[in-house]
């Protein structure tokens, strides 16, 4: 028997004094309380502050867990990349933080990730359109972490002057992502593909106008590292837009169920966690501004609530 949670949707955002961002999106629910980063003060709802642990998210692994079977291998701790690291330098700290895994299983997973996630990315599209829009005008050059086979370049390879480099540690998710930026409109010319992971990137310190990040979270090693990178690669006024699953409020049965079944999701989804909480984690990076939202999708089962917004350098 599988559990389903269907609740409706829930929209709430979270403000630093500097900068307010207002959502496009319906807001159903607006209790908040307090929380504080060195810098700044927020708004966060409790739905997403509830949670001691940390929090995080997948690049659409929760939905292929059943399918590809137990493949994960260790991952050891990360560490930082150098500003002018060689090609050897990069390779050898992909294989430290993600050791090789069969080609088989990266072919297998990125094949499932391309074919088995309509449903999810359909429902999610209005979120998407609505945050990508943000890019609109104010990012040429755009860095995707976890861009897997693509599915978000469509929302965003037709603006003018866009160059995007989209990283991933699973080489088998080149050929899917240069196949949906072709179709999204993005010229060879202005679409990288690098294998690499997300807590050490091969870029420079400032080198980018906006970073994306959709179900990347869960299944880092680590989850600060991963954003000390991401504002590390930001130029100042630069944003992060993401979309991540995390821990459902403790004390509902959805908790429950996450907790019990966390060791095999991680075991079954290439690492994902289903008890982080990436509000959290984001909202403490000590980005100068963060909006989270919160939306429960009826196409994730277990994997949810999601939240999804943008962290401003």
């Amino acid at each position: 028997m599988t559990l389903m949670i269907i609740s409706p949707r829930i929209s709430s955002s979270c403000f630093f004094p500097n900068r307010q961002i207002k959502s496009t999106l319906k807001t159903v629910s607006s209790s908040s309380i307090s929380c504080h980063n060195q810098k700044k003060s927020t708004k966060i709802v409790p739905d997403l502050l509830g949670n001691r642990g940390y929090c995080s998210c997948c690049r659409r692994r929760p939905f292929l867990g059943s399918i590809l079977g137990n493949g994960l291998l260790p991952v050891l701790p990360s560490f930082a990349s150098g500003q002018d690291s060689s090609p050897q330098d990069d390779r050898e700290v992909l294989n430290i933080i993600r050791p090789p895994r069969p080609d088989w299983y990266e072919e297998l997973f990125a094949l499932a990730l391309d074919k088995l996630t309509n449903a999810y990315e359909a429902e999610i599209a209005g979120y998407k359109s609505s945050l990508f829009a943000s890019l609109k005008g104010k990012a040429e050059n755009i860095l995707e972490i976890g861009v897997g086979t693509g599915p978000n370049l469509k929302y965003y390879a037709d603006y003018p002057g866009v160059n995007v480099i989209g990283v991933d540690p699973n080489r088998k998710m080149e050929k899917y992502a240069q196949v949906a930026a072709e179709n999204a409109g993005l010229k060879p010319e202005n679409f990288k593909f690098m294998q690499a992971v997300a807590e050490a990137l091969p870029l420079n310190d400032a080198s980018v106008d906006a970073v994306v990040g959709t179900l990347v979270l869960c299944s880092v090693e680590d989850v600060d590292k991963t954003l000390q990178e991401i504002r590390r690669v930001l130029k100042p006024g630069g944003f992060y837009i993401f979309v991540e699953h995390v821990a459902a409020k403790d004390g509902t049965i959805l908790r429950f169920v996450q907790r019990v079944l966390d060791p095999l999701q991680q075991k079954l989804a290439d690492g994902c966690h289903l008890t982080r909480n990436t509000a959290h984690n984001i909202a403490t990076t000590g980005f100068e501004s963060v909006e989270v939202n919160q939306v429960v999708l009826s196409t994730a089962s277990i994997v949810n609530p999601h939240v999804y917004g943008v962290a401003y350098k």
